[in-house]
């Protein structure tokens, strides 16, 4: 098992063992600090974009339900005649960077979520980690109202307008300990900034959202074949908390599937989905970005992969607090 997995379930553990890196989360938290502290004081600048530009991250690493409430956001804002463009990371691309995203964008060279996004969307997107560079790109090619940056969140050579942090309460702040004692980016008190957007299935604050499962697809062979939650699965996954997926194979019936976890991103090979008898794989999309890619090259391969789409539902104030925030970009949306 490589180390980055052995330390990502031991921060889901909350082992005792984790204390031994602590002198690590020091350097990381003087790294952090000084860092903040270079651009307080203008030794390092940061860039402001011609448009207002909106964050949506976490304090964590790991999955927290962000991209599907980015792919909502898009959506949602696009319905209301906001002219609206993305820019990422791109963590798991080749590059090279800044590289524009359309639908026909690999993801091993933009990463897998940028894929997903753009595949859902349809959305101007660009990705590298020069997020200037990226908006530049953006705006060469397309006249926007609003950026919304996947991620980015600890970026501070980009100027924001508006931070929407995910606190999953599913998952929670683990330790509460910094990286890679912790899975925190940031200290707890970086939540007192932003707008924090609970995920939770029973939530405390009016600012929540969850995740709803729709029917799983088929992602190759027969498309109309029926999804038979009976049957016996092999759930492989590559995302930051795949504790959550599970839960949502149990939420739609499933009873029987093996767990076969990979690091958040993997990049597949096809070995990675053999297995010694003929029961079909279940999976994320965002995992599927990839899997599709790699059925592709190997047009042969005969295993059922189903996928199973997941959607974010906002409460009401979510709407409310976005309409306001735009309104003080001069962005009007009912």
């Amino acid at each position: 098992m490589a180390l980055a997995q052995i330390i990502q379930d031991a921060w889901n553990a909350q082992a005792k063992w984790l204390v031994v890196l602590r002198p690590l989360s020091w350097l990381y938290r003087l790294g952090f600090v000084s860092n903040q502290w270079l651009y307080r004081k203008g030794i390092k600048t940061s860039y402001t974009a011609p448009v207002p530009v909106m964050v949506i991250g976490n304090i964590t690493v790991g999955g927290s339900g962000k991209t599907p409430l980015l792919i909502h956001l898009v959506e949602y804002l696009t319905q209301k005649g906001v002219r609206v463009g993305v820019i990422s990371r791109g963590y798991g691309g080749k590059g090279a960077f800044p590289a524009y995203v359309d639908l026909n964008t690999a993801p091993e060279v933009v990463g897998d979520e940028p894929a997903l996004i753009v595949q859902a969307t349809g959305v101007p997107m660009a990705v590298g980690p020069n997020r200037q560079k990226s908006i530049e790109l953006l705006l060469e090619k397309h006249a926007l109202d609003l950026v919304i940056c996947d991620d980015g969140l600890q970026h501070w050579a980009l100027n924001r307008q508006i931070e929407w942090i995910v606190l999953d309460n599913n998952r929670g702040l683990g330790n509460q300990k910094l990286l890679p004692e912790g899975y925190l980016r940031e200290p707890v008190t970086r939540l007192e900034t932003g707008t924090i957007i609970e995920h939770a299935a029973n939530p405390t604050s009016s600012l929540h959202m969850h995740l709803a499962a729709s029917q799983p697809y088929l992602l190759n062979q027969d498309s109309s074949k029926s999804f038979d939650p009976e049957t016996n699965f092999y759930a492989v996954v590559g995302i930051g908390f795949p504790q959550r997926f599970y839960q949502t194979l149990e939420s739609l019936g499933l009873q029987q599937f093996q767990c076969h976890e990979f690091p958040d991103h993997h990049d597949y090979a096809i070995e990675d989905l053999q297995f010694e008898d003929n029961h079909p794989i279940i999976t994320t999309e965002k995992d599927a970005v990839k899997m599709m890619t790699l059925l592709q090259k190997y047009p042969d391969y005969q295993r059922e992969i189903w996928v199973v789409p997941v959607n974010a539902v906002l409460s009401d104030a979510c709407y409310s607090v976005l309409q306001q925030q735009l309104l003080q970009q001069g962005i009007s949306i009912s």
